[in-house]
């Protein structure tokens, strides 16, 4: 098979956390609904977008309660973050529709929704303090790392399963490592692996804010530990050698040059006479500047987290339909996601934003599709324009498509 492999955990039974009481389909565990319900009462954010203006007022008297120092706050394990929560698809058939999709599986825009929600309230099970009723931090989502699926196709009528918990501490920043498993025959298989990070800020979400240090217990925790910080680094490492800040390497330099040579038109007689404005299309290719689609979405105060920004899980997921479309109108078959990677969240975007969606192909191999989705708001009183995120996703087609090829340098 072209997925890769998931190695099935055993979950260790000492992790397990319950929060509140749960469905019938797992006695104890909490549900999605109530994962965002928690995260509303951590914050005491607003169920009403007019009263919105006073819960922020109200969590500024929070400021008291930060931390001045990293060290002054209580160390913590990675069991004590451990959650786990259903999402009864099999067992709630009446929720089932949000889920699914025309082609009678589960939407994975739905799933990055899910994700992005259980990934903050880790963060917050992380550094809760047990006199605060109230969290004095606001905890966002920075970038989703890695998602990676080894299953094709996701059933919308058996129960699913997710677990998590912080793997990394930063001063400000967590790693959190969540997995996705479905019931099958009695027994939960994995789905997914997925690796976001968060970051913590103060109760305004203006600065950074500290979190609780993170004590690794055994030699496997201590190896997880360890993986947190070298994903650090190659984040640092990745940052630092993008084309806008260097210049491309002698490999990346002679690929560029290879794929202008193979698009000259050189049917034009004589060597001297080859003009380098004369591009042709090599057979069964594809112009990038035309493997484009375009969205827009007006960000009404429905889609918004309990901070009163766009929640994060609502632009991934429309990002990813954007992604899945653009895929899907390329290769002219139904395209299967396999892969997600750097999702970059590089400002919040407010309610009443009008934003802009642009998904393109951006390399292609055999029956794979590499597909980025930038994504900027539109500031229609000021007319700026200001990127928000940018978004990979990698794509199997069911068949063979056509090879895209780029015009221009950039």
């Amino acid at each position: 098979s072209a997925y890769r492999l998931c190695i099935m955990r055993k979950l260790p039974s000492v992790l397990a956390r319950t929060l509140t009481s749960g469905t019938s389909a797992s006695p104890g565990l909490p549900d999605m609904f109530q994962v965002r319900s928690k995260l509303r009462d951590i914050v005491g954010a607003s169920t009403n977008w007019r009263d919105h203006v006073q819960a922020m007022q109200e969590r500024k008297a929070l400021h008291t309660l930060l931390a001045k120092r990293q060290e002054d706050l209580p160390p913590r394990r990675m069991k004590d973050s451990y959650l786990e929560v259903i999402l009864p698809l099999g067992s709630q058939p009446e929720i089932r529709e949000k889920y699914l999709n025309v082609h009678n599986s589960v939407r994975f825009g739905r799933i990055l929704e899910d994700l992005d929600s259980l990934g903050v309230l880790i963060c917050y099970t992380h550094t809760k303090q047990e006199t605060q009723q109230r969290s004095p931090l606001s905890i966002v989502t920075a970038l989703v790392d890695k998602i990676i699926l080894c299953q094709k196709i996701i059933q919308p009528d058996c129960d699913i399963k997710f677990t998590g918990n912080v793997s990394w501490v930063g001063k400000t920043s967590m790693e959190v490592k969540m997995h996705m498993l479905q019931l099958h025959d009695g027994d939960y298989s994995p789905v997914l692996d997925a690796t976001f990070v968060m970051v913590a800020r103060d109760p305004e979400n203006k600065r950074p804010a500290f979190v609780n240090p993170l004590i690794p217990e055994t030699p496997e925790e201590e190896e997880i530990f360890k993986q947190g910080e070298l994903n650090k680094l190659k984040r640092i490492e990745f940052s630092t050698a993008s084309l806008l800040k260097m210049a491309p390497t002698a490999e990346e330099r002679n690929i560029v040059h290879d794929i202008f040579l193979n698009t000259l038109d050189t049917r034009q007689e004589g060597e001297g006479t080859v003009s380098f404005r004369s591009r042709k299309l090599p057979p069964n290719s594809v112009w990038m500047e035309d493997a484009k689609l375009k969205g827009l979405q007006i960000c009404h105060p429905e889609e918004r987290n309990i901070f009163n920004r766009i929640f994060g899980g609502f632009l991934m997921r429309k990002a990813f339909e954007l992604g899945w479309a653009t895929a899907c109108s390329y290769g002219g078959s139904r395209p299967f996601i396999v892969s997600v990677d750097d999702i970059m969240f590089q400002k919040p975007v407010e309610v009443g934003s009008l934003l802009l969606l642009s998904g393109q192909v951006c390399y292609t191999e055999k029956n794979y599709i590499q597909i980025r989705v930038h994504s900027e708001v539109y500031n229609a009183n000021t007319r700026e324009h200001h990127t928000t995120n940018i978004f990979h996703f990698t794509f199997m087609s069911e068949n063979e498509v056509p090879q895209v090829v780029p015009k221009t340098y950039g």
